[in-house]
């Protein structure tokens, strides 16, 4: 397993995903909702996306299965490009998605088998109708859903329960990568808990790899090997998750990560909180030079001038910031 999860499985390279917006007058603008990144995720791995709403987490997620036609870059999944509609058929059927709202991403003029059972029909999974049936009651299982469910209506579940349904739809295929966009943001905290502990498992079970999107730093910490920062559309950091949270070199970074809250009291008094000033400005008016810089203390002209190259600082650990030595 070692050996394996040195190989990677997805590659993203210099992924860009624009949307045109109609600003009147026949006249669009270009919305640079992902903008130049670049990452990979090895076989078995967890990689944490984290970041503040509206950064182009979520664009990254669905453009890399393709739900989003990107606009540029590459995306290679076991060293193979995706480009062609039989590349991204065969891709959809080894990657999949768990959606953030359980409460949307559920027809709810279905019944759970047949939710669950979807995939199985799409990619015509099974022979006979009882494959099928034992199939679903198979995923079922491994996500904590009894057999009884199975004609019941989403409604009829709560939120935590909806998204295991959720969770073993994106099994049906059995995957080899999942992403997980916000999967547990909707979810009561003591639910969240059974929810990651879920993912854990069937991760060590099934061998799977995950991009685990968030905004809660804490889910994140607890369940990814890697955590990747993103602002604006750009990535601003990569590294181990607990490198990121012991030794964040970007400013963006250590305000996210002086954020956190930690329960005991003594460390969280002397831990001092770093606020940013400002307003995240609009992906359709964004700065010029390092998207960061019109909230960061230690702007610079070279800032305004242009982006920093996303770089390894020391083994794998990857930063863009032109100020690195004067912050740290």
């Amino acid at each position: 397993m070692a050996d394996e999860m040195k190989t990677p499985l997805i590659e993203v390279r210099n992924l860009k995903e624009y949307f045109d917006i109609n600003m009147g007058l026949f006249k669009t603008k270009p919305l640079k909702a992902v903008d130049d990144v670049s990452f990979f995720i090895n076989k078995g791995e967890t990689l944490g996306l984290v970041g503040e709403s509206g950064c182009g987490k979520t664009t990254v997620g669905r453009t890399l299965l393709h739900l989003y036609k990107p606009t540029g870059g590459e995306i290679l999944y076991n060293g193979k490009p995706i480009v062609t509609k039989a590349d991204i058929r065969e891709f959809r059927k080894k990657a999949t998605m768990v959606f953030q709202d359980p409460y949307s991403s559920l027809n709810p003029r279905m019944t759970v088998s047949d939710i669950i059972g979807e995939p199985l029909d799409v990619h015509k999974m099974y022979k006979t109708k009882e494959e099928r049936r034992d199939m679903i009651l198979e995923l079922m299982g491994q996500v904590g859903l009894n057999s009884e469910h199975a004609s019941r209506y989403a409604h009829e579940f709560s939120g935590g329960q909806r998204q295991r349904i959720g969770i073993a739809r994106a099994l049906a295929m059995k995957p080899d990568f999942i992403v997980c966009d916000e999967p547990v943001s909707a979810l009561d905290v003591s639910i969240q808990a059974q929810v990651i502990n879920m993912f854990d498992e069937l991760q060590e079970k099934m061998g799977l790899t995950y991009l685990f999107i968030a905004h809660d730093l804490l889910v994140v910490r607890h369940i990814s090997d890697r955590i990747a920062v993103m602002y604006l559309g750009k990535m601003v950091e990569l590294a181990d998750a607990e490198e990121i949270y012991n030794h964040p070199l970007h400013p963006y970074s250590k305000a996210l990560i002086s954020a956190v809250p930690i329960p005991d009291p003594n460390i969280a008094r002397a831990n001092q909180r770093i606020p940013l000033g400002g307003d995240i400005p609009s992906p359709l008016n964004a700065p010029s030079g390092c998207p960061f810089r019109t909230r960061c203390p230690y702007a610079t002209e070279a800032c305004a001038a242009e982006m920093p190259e996303f770089r390894e600082v020391s083994k794998g650990h990857y930063v863009a910031c032109h100020n690195l030595e004067k912050i740290n």
